[in-house]
């Protein structure tokens, strides 16, 4: 399912490149926002296929920015990932609860990122 647009939502340099260059090397297209700001923003001028959204940014939280997204009809319907270091027993569920389509946790496994960004791309192009 190569060549798709992801908005990646992240505020840290490191996993942005980390994000960036994996999705990039297996074909997919990136968009890249450190805020959820401009995360907004961006998905709404772009509508991307796929949202992979860090929970904690410098100007709102990630569920934040989800609600804002799922409240406009442009990009209501684009899957988000939620991604963090908070893996605790619960989260995942906690962050389903809260919406996403799917969870992350970091340190990120390669492998589960990638399958997980095509098992929701492949869903989005039925």
């Amino acid at each position: 399912m190569a060549g798709e647009l992801i908005l990646v939502v992240e505020d840290n340099e490191k996993n942005m490149k980390l994000f960036r260059d994996v999705l990039r090397a297996t074909g997919y297209r990136t968009l890249e926002a450190s805020t959820g700001g401009q995360a907004l923003m961006l998905a709404t001028k772009h509508g991307p296929a796929l949202v992979v959204m860090d929970i904690r940014l410098q100007d709102m939280t990630g569920v934040e920015a989800l609600s804002r997204l799922r409240m406009d009809e442009r990009t209501a319907q684009i899957p988000v990932l939620a991604v963090t270091a908070q893996a605790m027993k619960g989260d995942r569920e906690r962050f389903i609860e809260a919406g996403f389509d799917g969870y992350l946790s970091k340190p990120l496994d390669i492998d589960e990122l990638l399958s997980t960004v095509e098992r929701h791309c492949r869903g989005r192009s039925r």
